[in-house]
């Protein structure tokens, strides 16, 4: 579906180029356009490289089994149906330490690896739970305390003081994700998704 939409886009800007006249334009920003990606996302990998290393040790010493120790509490309120020690939790937690920390590319196969672990407790097979839907919303909303992954977008950008989203992003983060929690709590009280 996506290559579908990358495809119309590219017919809609090349037949819009035709009909305005700025097909030159547009040929013109094609290498341009091409280059500034490409000094983009090498300036970028640097820096994801540099967090998902600090993550990997993190991981390995043992710190983020403290940290998932450390919001346990909160994570038997949010997630009622799943037990204290199954490996769903220890995911959970650890994919929410690294959306807080804007480590989006780390915190995907821990995402991925606690749905799976999510659905080992799914009694009906292709329908989601009231534990995965909420653990959906909050990794979508995502609570973000220092944000690494825009920090180094802006600074790869060229931006004078990469740093100055930190507080907008806690803010903004916090309202999404109480916002993503209270939803998703108040959907599965409905009837209709009761089990």
């Amino acid at each position: 579906m996506l290559n579908i939409i990358w495809l119309f886009l590219l017919v809609a800007s090349t037949i819009t180029a035709l009909l305005t006249g700025n097909l030159k334009n547009l040929v013109n920003s094609v290498p341009e356009s091409a280059m500034n990606a490409f000094k983009l996302s090498i300036g970028l990998t640097g820096v994801m490289a540099l967090w998902l290393g600090i993550m990997k040790i993190a991981e390995v010493s043992g710190l983020t089994n403290r940290l998932s120790s450390l919001i346990a509490p909160i994570m038997v309120r949010l997630f009622p149906g799943v037990p204290r020690d199954h490996p769903a939790i220890a995911g959970m937690a650890a994919n929410m330490i690294a959306n807080m920390f804007g480590l989006n590319n780390a915190a995907t196969p821990l995402g991925i690896k606690a749905m799976k672990d999510l659905d080992s407790l799914n009694e009906t097979k292709g329908t989601a739970t009231h534990a995965m839907c909420m653990f959906l919303a909050i990794n979508t909303s995502s609570l973000q305390l220092v944000p690494f992954g825009a920090i180094a977008l802006l600074a790869a950008g060229g931006s004078s003081d990469p740093t100055i989203i930190i507080l907008p992003a806690i803010i903004a983060t916090s309202f999404s994700t109480v916002s993503a929690v209270c939803i998703a709590r108040f959907m599965s009280r409905l009837k209709r998704f009761q089990d």
